[in-house]
């Protein structure tokens, strides 16, 4: 624990700091219409000691000073929003409700329990975030612990990384997790015959750059007007966002989308992505046959009910930050580090491929294509500045109200977040999974990867009156990801070598 202290110890602020001004995408996440919140669950092989969590967070996230502060208006400096230090009650976010350790149905009750989390809002009155701790035996953990944080508190990575930073390698009890890291491109070296050349592919790489950035916010801005996703069985309503959830997930093995990587020279997220394209086709197929009425049986067998013509997005999250990592966040929380705390994300539009494909590896392919072609954009960036910008000149209200636009004319949101690459420990308590969603937008489902050691956790937040059957999407899911791994095993492709550090997303 005193290691623990001492990796957080920048975290205490000065008088001044106590009084920090609210990011505008911050306050943007607190608008009336962009309410949203972030929800992560780990598993554990114990029962979870709830004093010792207390007492861990007590002297963890506590000297963090975003997680001993509330939101104010502060009338003195032109009626801006501060972050105000206050103290903090842990009885007051530490929630340890009396249950019966062998219930019987303990997974629905989870369920259950953490969807109802989502018909309260977190008390503005106090640090947005709370800790639920459930001691009950469910079928992948012998106790659950539920961790709410509004999205104002910071982004995803952020937060990740700072849960991350209070663990520690259950191998070493002393020892931080480790995390992948990018490995950054190192040019090779060549003759000056080369240069010219290079100089060519420079200026048509910023040639492609400029207009790839310049179609994606012109479609950007047709979504905010007029352009919308097709009407299919999960596109949510107007309202979604104020409805219950329902949290679901399941866990593959990260090998296998590693194989796939390695023999196809892609990235995890390409993979991810694909796998996603396949399971959303495969459901959707599904959902359109049993709506179809009897006179139409013959059309049901058929293989293929899908519509023709499908306009399905994805809203992606993307890390602005130009680092990831736990060490990464020791600087980035250091008091006067180069790089702040808070919310840096910037928002892309990704048209998923809605088809049966013969081939399934044709999803990974057009993933990693369609992903290579973002990758050349300044979307993400344009997005985040886009939105500080209208934040600071209409509010954030208004900002709320154009970001709700967007995504109510997409379909889903789509995020993967890079977990440690060993087992952990959460003070002490050996975590067998995680899991993290995010709720509050728009959409009637949010679509979530999660790695953790040699796991991949998909996790889902759906609308359950417009996806009743979230299991049945986590099978196509599951079993898509077969489908393609057997297609790369079938067809002997070669396994490129794995690199010594290499990005998990």
């Amino acid at each position: 624990m005193e290691n623990t202290s001492s990796l957080l110890l920048n975290f205490e602020t000065n008088m001044e700091e106590q009084q920090e001004s609210v990011s505008p995408v911050a306050r943007l996440f607190r608008s009336q219409k962009f309410s949203c919140y972030i929800v992560i669950r780990m598993g554990c092989s114990t029962r979870f000691n709830p004093e010792v969590i207390k007492f861990g967070l007590e002297q963890t996230l506590l000297k963090h000073p975003r997680f001993s502060s509330k939101m104010v208006k502060d009338r003195t400096v032109g009626g801006k929003n501060r972050w105000m230090q206050v103290s903090v009650n842990m009885e007051d976010h530490v929630i340890v409700p009396n249950l019966d350790s062998d219930m019987e149905h303990a997974d629905q009750f989870v369920r259950d329990y953490i969807s109802n989390l989502t018909t309260s809002p977190l008390d503005l009155s106090k640090p947005l975030w709370e800790v639920h701790i459930l001691n009950v035996k469910t079928s992948d953990a012998e106790a659950v612990a539920v961790i709410r944080i509004h999205h104002s508190m910071g982004d995803g990575a952020s937060l990740m990384s700072l849960l991350l930073a209070c663990t520690r390698k259950t191998s070493d009890p002393d020892a931080l997790p480790s995390v992948p890291t990018k490995r950054k491109w190192e040019g090779r070296s060549s003759s000056d015959s080369g240069v010219f050349w290079k100089l060519l592919l420079a200026i048509w790489s910023a040639i492609t750059l400029i207009g790839n950035t310049l179609v994606d916010l012109v479609l950007f801005l047709a979504t905010v007007l007029v352009l919308k996703d097709t009407k299919t069985p999960i596109k949510g309503p107007l309202g979604v966002e104020l409805t219950t959830k329902r949290f679901v997930h399941r866990t593959v093995s990260l090998d296998h989308i590693k194989h796939v990587k390695n023999a196809m020279n892609m990235t995890i997220n390409d993979v991810v992505l694909g796998v996603t394209q396949a399971g959303l086709s495969r459901y959707l197929n599904s959902r359109y046959a049993a709506g179809k009425n009897e006179k139409d049986e013959g059309a049901k067998q058929n293989r293929h009910n899908l519509p023709k013509s499908i306009r399905l997005r994805a809203n992606i999250l993307v890390n602005l930050r130009p680092a990831a990592g736990i060490q990464d966040l020791a600087d980035m929380m250091a008091k006067k580090s180069k790089t702040k705390w808070g919310n840096r994300i910037g928002y892309v539009l990704i048209p998923l491929t809605i088809a049966l494909q013969d081939d399934p590896l044709d999803y990974v392919r057009g993933a990693k294509s369609l992903i290579d072609r973002k990758k050349h954009s300044l979307e993400p960036v344009c997005t985040y500045l886009c939105a500080n910008l209208l934040t600071k000149l209409i509010g954030a209200d208004g900002a709320g109200a154009v970001a709700h636009r967007i995504l109510s004319n997409s379909t889903l949101s789509f995020s993967s977040l890079i977990g440690p690459l060993e087992d952990i420990t959460f003070y002490g308590h050996p975590i067998t999974y995680m899991a993290s969603n995010v709720y509050g937008h728009p959409h009637a489902m949010h679509l979530h990867f999660q790695s953790y050691a040699d796991k991949m956790t998909v996790c889902l937040s759906v609308d359950p009156d417009v996806i009743p059957d979230p299991d049945k999407l986590l099978d196509e899911l599951e079993e898509s990801l077969r489908l393609i791994r057997d297609a790369v095993v079938e067809r002997g492709l070669p396994i490129a070598e794995e690199e010594a550090v290499s990005s998990t997303i």
